[in-house]
């Protein structure tokens, strides 16, 4: 396997965007009981929970590869395994082993976090195995894998991990959304999905503001947010006229990407404004390896 080919693999933009789930569920739990985090005790557990999330996603996009390599033949002939860059078999063991370093790190963290890890590999591998295959189930699947993510950084301070389960639903919504959408990047789209996925952007902006007033934080929840649907919704308006592949993969990647804002509004509205620019600046280095490789 070529080092190129690893990386097309691994799709390294994406996994920016699971830190940032991470650091954002972090950040909820330090505006909730940042008396308990100011004594120091957080860096490394944070540490080992980055890294164990960036397993856990790189193993499930590179598993994405080993089970879709037949199909991956006929309608992504670009990819390392069709194209013969890498072979199934060390996609297979490539994601396989950083699923288990996953789950590992995360234990490390605590039994909450590991427990949470373990949820996470059994739903990367319910979706790859089994519920892509389904118009509405393998897009729930995929949004409940964002929200456990998100869970996993809350998990930081375990007793707050299933009193704020509920704020999961925001990355459910909108990696459903985007899933549904991601269905016509190989054949087009269909203007009801898109119109859907818009509605529920909608939604979900509004569930933000709310957020933001109900912390009194407001005014910091807006402009992320504002960042967020402004890069997630844009896109929608030209696939929505076209319907044409490229436009629907260039929404689902701006979809992708923006996941970083939306995760810095949660921080906004929970810790305040740096650590939702500590989350933001992450999106550079996202962008970049967005053009290096392959978001979708």
């Amino acid at each position: 396997m070529t080092f190129k080919a690893l990386f097309q693999l691994l799709r390294p933009a994406n996994i920016v965007t699971s830190v940032a789930d991470v650091w954002a569920g972090a950040a909820v739990s330090y505006g909730l009981l940042g008396f308990f985090l100011d004594k120091g005790g957080w860096a490394f557990p944070l540490f080992l929970l980055s890294c164990s999330t960036a397993c856990l996603y790189g193993g499930g996009v590179v598993l994405n590869d080993f089970f879709d390599a037949a199909l991956d033949s006929k309608e992504r002939p670009e990819r390392p395994i069709p194209r013969g860059d890498a072979s199934r078999l060390q996609a297979g063991i490539l994601g396989f082993s950083l699923l288990a370093a996953g789950v590992l790190l995360a234990f490390l963290a605590g039994p909450v976090p590991g427990t949470l890890a373990v949820g996470i590999a059994g739903l990367v591998l319910l979706y790859n195995i089994r519920s892509k295959s389904y118009a509405l189930f393998g897009p729930l699947n995929m949004g409940l894998c964002r929200s456990f993510n998100l869970l996993l950084g809350i998990s930081i301070v375990p007793e707050l991990t299933w009193r704020m389960s509920w704020l999961g639903l925001f990355p459910l919504i909108f990696i459903t959304a985007v899933t549904v959408i991601s269905r016509g990047e190989v054949v087009g789209g269909n203007k009801k999905a898109i119109q859907t996925s818009f509605l529920l952007y909608c939604l979900l902006a509004a569930g933000l503001i709310a957020l933001g007033a109900w912390q009194h934080s407001v005014l910091h929840t807006l402009l992320f947010a504002a960042g967020w649907f402004f890069m997630a919704a844009r896109p929608l308006g030209k696939a929505f006229r076209t319907l044409e592949p490229a436009d629907i993969r260039l929404s689902v990647k701006a979809g992708v990407l923006s996941l970083i804002f939306l995760n810095a509004s949660y921080a906004a509205a929970f810790a305040g404004w740096l650590p939702a620019l500590a989350i933001a600046a992450l999106f550079p280095l996202s962008l970049l390896l967005a053009r290096l490789y392959a978001v979708t």
